[in-house]
């Protein structure tokens, strides 16, 4: 009725190859990228119920992407009701983006195109995800369809209700017998039901300013994942989430920088740490300004010298 598995189990290069297999096989298949491929950590415990599971997951930063090539290859038909524990994490789904932090809830469908963004750099992002049966949830699909990758109102009424329940039956779940798991599945898919219709009669839409601001920090956060690639830049970011160029300009036009600015500065700062770091010693300074999407060495060197008034390879030499 539970079984736990982590990255603990193979090496530490096969962990992010065991990771991404492993999540295909436990909620449904998705690509995941990491900075931390070389040494990512990932730990899984699955809790079956009645008619459903609840999953509870921690893992290093990355991303994952659902396409419609995923879909078209294997689709559980399944909603997924999740439970933010830790970090805050980025989701992305039928047009809606959404920042949530630990106790916020939100739904997300294994049948529509999906995006996930966990990049939190001091500690590991924790969730637990409740499987939902399409079966099993008395609720028009055009009515749960509306819900998809927004937050959900989990800290009143029926949503604080089914947050504590899940973290209970998370913790004491060692505890309970298979026939009493499987009563408590039923008692966590009337729950869920219950808030989902709650949600979807009565819509709270956030104040303009308050999506602004969650949409500044999901840019924020896709800029932070993809900066190694150099195709990244304002018309990329934009198409990523649906806006105009005109109006991402607009969104980041009473902020200390651009986004052109964000990005060379990011780039900038995680190039300088990767020249005084001794594990990448034997890599050139014009290999470190291509792990970080600069094209040319000389243009790196260049921004290099105007942002820290030295040379890359001076500022290698000095830290040694």
């Amino acid at each position: 009725m539970k079984a736990s598995v982590s990255t603990d189990s193979v090496s530490a290069r096969d962990g992010y190859e065991w990771w991404a297999h492993m999540v295909g096989d436990l909620i449904m298949p998705v690509s995941i990228t990491s900075p931390y491929a070389d040494r990512f950590q990932g730990s899984a415990t699955a809790i079956r119920l009645e008619d459903t599971d609840l999953s509870c997951l921690a893992f290093s930063p990355m991303s994952a992407l659902r396409a419609a090539a995923h879909i078209r290859r294997a689709d559980p038909e399944q909603y997924f009701l999740f439970l933010v524990h830790g970090s805050p994490i980025g989701i992305e789904q039928c047009r809606n983006n959404s920042l949530l932090t630990a106790g916020d809830m939100a739904i997300f469908d294994t049948s529509h195109p999906l995006s996930g963004e966990f990049h939190d750099e001091q500690r590991l992002s924790r969730v637990s995800l409740l499987r939902l049966p399409r079966a099993e949830l008395p609720l028009p699909q055009d009515r749960a369809d509306r819900l998809l990758g927004t937050p959900l109102p989990a800290r009143t009424g029926s949503g604080a209700l089914l947050a504590s329940y899940l973290n209970g039956l998370r913790i004491q779940a060692d505890r309970c017998g298979p026939a009493e798991l499987r009563r408590l599945g039923g008692i966590a898919l009337d729950l869920a039901a219950a808030f989902l219709a709650a949600a979807s009669d009565s819509p709270a839409p956030l104040p303009a300013e308050t999506r602004k601001q969650v949409l500044r920090a999901r840019i924020r956060t896709f800029i932070d994942h993809n900066l190694p690639d150099p195709e990244l830049g304002p018309a990329a970011i934009a198409a990523h989430h649906h806006i105009s160029v005109r109006l991402l300009h607009l969104l980041f036009r009473d902020e200390p920088e651009t986004v052109g600015s964000t990005i060379r500065r990011l780039r900038l700062e995680r190039s300088r740490a990767d020249l005084v770091d001794p594990r990448l010693g034997h890599c050139g300074v014009g290999e470190i300004a291509s792990r970080w999407g600069f094209r040319h060495q000389a243009d790196f060197s260049r921004a290099f010298r105007r942002a820290y008034g030295m040379a890359p390879s001076d500022h290698r030499r000095g830290s040694r």
